[in-house]
């Protein structure tokens, strides 16, 4: 038999669970925008690279089509972001941010930047560093 504790296995899983679990309480806690992490990760998106195909978002976002129909559903309510048709393609729709949306997304920043001072601020900055280059590996595989 493997002993999987000794192969940090477990300890690997343990210590990403519990890390998850402590982002999403701290998410769940502080959190007056009334949306998810998931909205403002799409949100972002839709700052950072301008109008996106649903479609192209779900794949960024590793969601379903029907996922971002309903994340979309409730930004496009709020006014957070709005559907166009695609200049390039006339029979596609894209989803772009609205004024309203950055400023809801200014707040967000100021959020997320608490949780991770919060969380990982006993950290250096070379620390941060690599734990983030870390994560954009493990999310490689």
């Amino acid at each position: 038999m493997i002993d999987r504790r000794k192969n940090g296995i477990t300890t690997i899983f343990e210590v990403a669970t519990a890390i998850e679990r402590k982002w999403a309480n701290e998410w769940n806690s502080h959190n007056n925008l009334g949306l998810s992490k998931t909205h403002i990760l799409l949100l972002d998106l839709l700052e950072s690279k301008g109008p996106l195909r649903p479609s192209d978002l779900a794949e960024t976002l590793h969601v379903t089509t029907g996922g971002v129909t309903v994340l979309t559903s409730k930004l496009v309510k709020c006014n957070y972001i709005k559907k166009t048709q695609n200049p390039s393609d006339r029979r596609a729709s894209q989803l772009e941010i609205t004024d309203e949306g950055r400023h809801l997304l200014a707040d967000a920043y100021e959020h997320i930047e608490a949780i991770v001072h919060r969380m990982f601020g006993m950290l250096s900055a070379e620390e941060l560093k690599t734990l983030q280059i870390i994560f954009r590996k493990c999310l490689q595989a």
